[in-house]
């Protein structure tokens, strides 16, 4: 059976927000910031699994929009963290690395599905 890259990818990036939620409540005492990350973070993998049970080939699609949106708020919040100093950049920098990598991916599977939709 093949791999599914973004299922791996996006469960392993999960468990890495999870870490870094942790770090963030227990060592920074940021609570706020950490919290949205925590959901939008972890939800990309959730909907990605979800994706799996889709009911049509549109419903899978309208799925992956929405863990293209996640990905780009998960991208957000990251940043600000960064920005706002409650993480260092060696850590953004990874981070950051993991997410691009997902949204490129999504942006990927989500043209070649559109493609084979309209063809």
């Amino acid at each position: 059976m093949k791999e599914n890259i973004i299922k791996t990818k996006s469960f392993a990036f999960a468990l890495r927000i999870i870490k870094l939620y942790q770090y963030l409540q227990g060592e920074k005492k940021e609570y706020v910031l950490s919290k949205q990350l925590l959901r939008c973070g972890t939800s990309i993998g959730a909907m990605v699994r979800e994706s799996e049970q889709a009911e049509s080939k549109v419903d899978f699609i309208h799925k992956f929009g929405i863990v293209q949106k996640e990905a780009n708020e998960t991208e957000y919040w990251i940043e600000l963290l960064y920005q706002s100093e409650f993480i260092e950049k060696q850590l953004y920098d990874s981070f950051y690395s993991d997410i691009t990598e997902i949204r490129k991916l999504l942006t990927s599977i989500l043209k070649t599905l559109k493609r084979r939709k309209s063809n």
